[in-house]
């Protein structure tokens, strides 16, 4: 477990349970208890595991939004596939949006903040 982001999830089967999440924006490594699944290309829904707020992104119904702090204490907001088996990451902060994911052509045309003025990375 150590260092993963913990999330509890639900299944279309209306199951719950926890899903961990490697922290490293493009490594799609997870753990899942054994008797916990998902169906190949089923939409999963993300919750926060302490408050249960959904973490549906406003953006799309397929992706998750959250905030990440690195370790200089920077926020980026952080974009990903709610649908098991794609592999789509998007990292947003203030300079760049870094893309990641084999299947990441899939959403871009998702847009961000006027705010902000990135440089997209790959």
């Amino acid at each position: 477990m150590g260092e993963n982001i913990v999330f509890k999830v639900r299944n279309t089967y209306r199951e719950k349970g926890l899903l961990l999440l490697h922290p490293e924006v493009g490594n799609y490594s997870s753990i899942l208890h054994p008797k916990f699944h998902f169906e190949g290309g089923e939409r999963i829904d993300f919750f926060c595991p302490l408050c249960m707020s959904s973490l549906d992104a406003s953006l799309t119904e397929s992706l998750v939004h959250v905030i990440m702090v690195d370790p200089n204490g920077n926020e980026h907001e952080v974009y990903f596939s709610q649908v098991d088996g794609e592999k789509i990451t998007y990292k947003v902060s203030s300079k760049e949006v870094m893309i990641k994911g084999v299947h990441s052509y899939r959403y871009a045309h998702f847009t961000i903040s006027d705010k902000q003025s990135p440089q997209m990375q790959n």
